[in-house]
């Protein structure tokens, strides 16, 4: 059993995550780390390098030559376009690629941490996608409807607020779900349990949210909170204890 009060709790969620951040370093977790690694390094590159021969083309066609002096703008605006677009299609996509090896880091973290050889099956292949794909199913939905809000007149001011809160608590359920996984909890039951643990869910995902948008350092900071959720989880359960 998990015992959820003190998961409501920012500064333990976010000490978990910084905790992932310096196991990063651990001898025994290199093996898992270098697939994810790849796979983040090829798509963000590709999204950079597709998106600024796009921009290029876009602003090459339809910028008059006189309004070229605007170029300073619209290359910032295709930055933080860059960061939005790959915070929620790439990152989700790499994600889904990753997911069979993050439930690896995440069974060998909680080895490592409780100093004790596995209790439970390996996840196969197949139930880890699965998963994933209740978590990307269930974003999928309220996506839509949130970027509508930032075409309502009056709305649109809560818009961006909302989304960082979605993001946020996506992202918790993202990482969230590989150790909760690993204990045999259904897709319904991780949500209850995040639902119980709010506070720190959104802290937790806030945080990897930032990390994210840090170039170079989203290349790592999906591992990281991985192995933080995992430990996050662990020391849920040994309170309990």
């Amino acid at each position: 059993m998990i015992n959820v009060k003190n998961g409501n709790n920012p500064l333990f969620a976010l000490g978990c995550l910084l905790q992932g951040v310096k196991m990063l370093t651990h001898p025994a977790l290199r093996h898992y780390l270098l697939i994810p690694l790849l796979i983040n390094t090829v798509l963000y590159t590709g999204l950079f390098i597709l998106g600024y021969h796009t921009v290029s083309a876009l602003i090459d066609q339809f910028m008059p030559h006189w309004l070229s002096w605007l170029n300073w703008l619209l290359w910032p605006l295709f930055f933080i376009s860059f960061v939005v677009i790959g915070f929620f299609s790439f990152t989700l996509i790499a994600n889904l690629i990753a997911a069979p090896f993050y439930s690896k880091l995440s069974a060998k973290t909680l080895e490592l941490i409780s100093q004790q050889a596995p209790t439970r099956a390996e996840l196969t292949w197949r139930q880890t996608i699965s998963g994933e794909w209740h978590r990307l199913g269930y974003l999928s939905k309220r996506t839509l409807p949130l970027l509508i809000l930032f075409i309502i007149p009056g709305l649109n001011l809560f818009a961006p607020v909302l989304w960082g809160l979605f993001a946020a608590w996506g992202l918790a359920m993202e990482y969230m779900g590989y150790p909760l996984e690993d204990r045999g909890l259904a897709f319904t039951e991780q949500k209850q349990f995040m639902q119980q643990t709010r506070l720190g869910m959104l802290s937790f995902g806030g945080m990897v949210g930032l990390g994210l948008s840090l170039p170079l350092v989203n290349l790592l900071i999906g591992q990281a909170a991985v192995i933080g959720a995992t430990i996050y989880i662990y020391r849920l359960e040994a309170d309990r204890n």
